[in-house]
């Protein structure tokens, strides 16, 4: 039987309020709010949840979330606003998690960057699947990491015909900027569960020095 009946996944609160955060400050306290009264998800408006790991975040409201950005923003300018919500995100986790992680700590800065990017895609990965009921697997060539999500909330019980988790591709670019000192690189999700793939993949083109 599919995971996607029957059975209800959820984020930590903590990581809830995270997105919600992202997309006020993306969005504005106006914009968020119409975004959340749109998808009947009335009751996160001025009601944010808790800063705790207590699995009480529905992927189901996540999936809302961003196929309301889209019907309010148009495709192409939902998913833009998406893109920057999980860059957002990122920068709020980062205070969360940061410290827990050791990502922040200087033994983990002053690794050599394709070391630091490596080691960082295995942290966020292993925090992901501790932390949530999402499920994320890497793999890695000399070239790319490949993010396979393959219990994925942004796209959950979404049917598209391309990929949609924008905000999981925003996260991981500004995880990428954030370990390189501030250099861009390729990250594209080239496969996703919402048009019929077995998981979500994101490949991230690795730094050659």
């Amino acid at each position: 039987m599919s995971d996607t009946t029957a059975i209800s996944y959820h984020y930590p609160n903590k990581m809830g309020r995270i997105i919600l955060l992202a997309m006020e400050e993306i969005l504005g306290r106006n914009g968020i709010n119409a975004v959340l009264n749109h998808t009947e998800l009335r009751q996160w408006i001025n009601n944010y949840p808790p800063n705790n790991l207590d699995m009480a975040f529905p992927f189901e409201d996540l999936s809302r979330i961003q196929v309301g950005l889209e019907e309010i923003y148009g495709p192409r300018g939902g998913q833009g606003l998406a893109l920057r919500v999980g860059q957002a995100s990122f920068k709020y986790g980062l205070r969360e998690f940061g410290p827990m992680l050791g990502i922040t700590d200087m033994a983990f800065r002053l690794l050599p960057l394709p070391t630091k990017l490596s080691t960082g895609a295995d942290i966020f990965a292993d925090t992901f699947n501790k932390f949530t009921d999402q499920q994320v697997r890497v793999e890695k060539t000399k070239e790319k990491i490949f993010w396979h999500i393959e219990r994925c909330p942004v796209c959950w019980q979404r049917s598209t015909k391309q990929p949609c988790c924008n905000l999981a591709v925003g996260i991981l670019q500004e995880a990428l900027y954030w370990i390189s000192g501030g250099k861009f690189y390729n990250v594209e999700e080239v496969a996703c569960i919402a048009q019929g793939d077995s998981s979500c993949t994101i490949v991230i083109d690795k730094p050659s020095s």
